[in-house]
């Protein structure tokens, strides 16, 4: 029998240790080195102190490093700190009077941050273990190890049972039969007999037979130990861009404050979406892809020559758009933003309609939502662009983005994909809540909900979340389903309420707003198709962001540890009534012993 169990654990071992290589082959991490004055790409296991690393936008930092050139460097620290602010860095010497904290030291970037913005170059000053992160417990230890909880109260509960029966066999031999020695060997031997021999073998095979199986399903799992967690997720929190809805959006309509179609409204946008540093997304992806409009080609090309990038301010989540400094040919400068329609409009004060510029009314607001309200309704998602001349700047500051002209909008198409409506029900039957936690206006939120088969009767926005206690926000939170305009500080306090309510949280993100959330969880789930850190970070990767592929990898989860726990209980009760009856017929036999003697002697006698 331990032969067999020991084959059979290599074999599954073995195939457990090739779906890993799978998974190291789809999210394996290479760093760009300078080496002997080259660029070589090696993989983040052979970096070693001393190198000259270089690392750009959506790269995951993978050492300690201290700066040596930048240009304009914006990190998350989240992984460190647990705080989604985002800060500038710089390569420049610094000299503090006062003792700072090492993370917010501008001249250094740590293992685990996150690129948003730009680029760097820097040399390695610690590796692995020995970086700050390194020296760190992972985040939620506790809940990450769920399983080995599980396993361990299973093996407390047969201790205890040896903590009574060992000393009550020892004793009843001891007593009736006089041979104490031999009485503790079998009390010994009743102690072994009560554990499932093969339960170490059944536990692994069944979590890499699950791991394999769901990998067929488009679902890799790189910690085994996390299909007991997946398997019991209770509830899903994802961001409905690339879920709800395709990856990619369209861009509709490109218009002025009165909703007129203006090119001079795109051509701002396309040199904001040309020049951002940042990781693409979505809406930069529709934007810059105007150029292969038929006849279009050569004016933008012509556009970026005349226009050339001077400084930028990334996109942050919680200013929630992107500022880009350029300068014309004839040498002046112009602020050009674009992003969330309420957090641009209030940093304007004026509009500009065909070429003049106007100061903005007071009700500017309603003004702009009696334009854009429809689109919104209708689940389109709409951005505004404004512009300021500022002389001859070459750099600029937050302190830069007031006094704006709005100059238009933007509207993109987002439909929900065809089975979403579907995947949603079959999760609701799994007893899986879905809950969306996304950055969107409400009004796009709450169109795309409707349309796939989401509660949305209550709907919580990041405005109304801050103004809640943790007591409010954990009673508010069973009640919503749909939150909107959200940060990446305000999702993590979400998934915190949860887990204090008992849920066991899935969390499902792609992009690096996601990590400190993803972090949060209890399961933390990435798609193949997510910036590097995201994917670093997970427990479970989804080759398709679909969740017909999350039902499936949740079926899995849970008939995995079904099979588990069908195991346990069989061999620990079939053993425990075994190793009973021996007991029993051990003292019942040595009591016939004596009675033999006995009646041995008076038949002699």
């Amino acid at each position: 029998m331990i032969v067999i169990s020991g084959i059979i654990r290599l074999i599954q071992e073995l195939r457990a240790k090739s779906t890993a290589e799978q998974l190291d082959r789809l999210i394996h991490e290479k760093v760009t080195v300078r080496r002997n004055g080259e660029l070589r790409e090696i993989p983040g296991e052979e970096l070693v102190v001393g190198n000259l690393i270089l690392f750009s936008a959506g790269d995951r930092v993978p050492a300690d490093i201290r700066l040596t050139k930048v240009t304009d460097l914006f990190i998350s620290q989240a992984a460190i700190t647990g705080e989604s602010a985002i800060l500038e860095k710089s390569c420049r010497t610094l000299c503090y009077k006062e003792q700072e904290p090492i993370t917010q030291l501008e001249n250094l970037v740590f293992m685990a941050t996150t690129v948003i913005s730009g680029k760097g170059e820097g040399i390695v000053l610690a590796v692995g273990r020995d970086t700050l992160y390194g020296g760190f417990t992972k985040p939620n230890s506790e809940d990450k190890n769920a399983f080995q909880k599980g396993a361990n109260s299973i093996a407390w509960v047969m201790i205890r049972f040896m903590a009574v029966l060992v000393p009550i066999v020892f004793l009843i031999l001891g007593i009736t039969g006089g041979k104490w020695l031999e009485s503790f060997a079998f009390a010994l031997s009743v102690a072994v007999g009560l554990m499932p021999e093969m339960l170490p073998m059944v536990i692994t095979a069944c979590l890499a037979k699950g791991s394999l199986a769901m990998g067929k399903k488009q679902t890799i799992i790189k910690d085994l130990n996390a299909m007991q967690s997946f398997g019991r997720m209770d509830v899903l929190c994802m961001d409905k861009t690339g879920t709800l809805t395709n990856e990619s959006v369209l861009l509709e309509y490109y218009m002025d404050i009165l909703g007129n179609e203006n090119t001079d409204v795109l051509d701002l946008a396309y040199l904001n979406s040309s020049y951002h540093s940042g990781v693409r997304n979505p809406i930069d992806n529709a934007i810059l892809a105007c150029k292969s409009m038929p006849g279009r080609e050569i004016h933008y090309a012509k556009l970026l020559t005349e226009y050339q990038k001077e400084d930028e301010i990334p996109f942050d989540y919680t200013r929630k758009f992107v500022s880009t400094l350029v300068q014309d040919s004839t040498g002046n400068s112009h602020l050009i933003m674009k992003g969330d329609i309420a957090h641009i409009l209030s940093r304007c004060s004026h509009v500009e309609y065909r070429g003049t510029r106007l100061p903005m009314e007071k009700d500017a607001r309603q003004s702009v939502f009696c334009v854009v309200g429809e689109m919104l309704q209708d689940g389109m998602k709409v951005i505004a662009v404004a512009r300021k001349q500022v002389g001859r700047r070459k750099k600029i500051t937050p302190d830069d983005e007031k006094d704006m002209t709005l100059v238009g909008y933007l509207s993109f198409f987002d439909a929900p994909k065809q089975p979403a409506g579907e995947s949603v029900t079959a999760l609701k039957r799994l007893k899986v809540i879905p809950k969306i936690l996304t950055g969107d206006q409400t009004a796009i939120a709450l169109s795309v909900c409707r349309r796939v088969g989401i509660s949305a009767e209550h709907i919580l926005t990041g405005t109304q979340l801050d103004e809640m206690t943790d007591c409010e926000l954990k009673k508010v939170v069973e009640e919503t389903h749909v939150f909107a305009e959200l940060t990446p500080g305000q999702k993590v306090r979400l998934v915190s309420a949860l887990k204090e309510n008992g849920h066991t949280v899935g969390f499902l993100g792609d992009g690096v707003n996601d990590i400190p959330a993803l972090n949060e969880a209890n399961v933390w789930i990435s798609v193949d198709t997510a910036v590097d850190a995201t994917k670093d970070a997970a427990d479970v990767v989804l080759l398709q962001k679909d969740l017909n592929v999350l039902e499936q990898g949740v079926l899995e989860g849970r008939k995995t540890f079904t099979n588990m726990l069908k195991y346990i209980k069989i061999t620990a009760s079939s053993n425990f009534g075994n190793i009973f009856s021996i007991i029993c017929a051990s003292a019942f036999l040595v009591l016939c012993q004596d009675l033999v003697q006995v009646k041995m002697r008076f038949s002699s006698s």
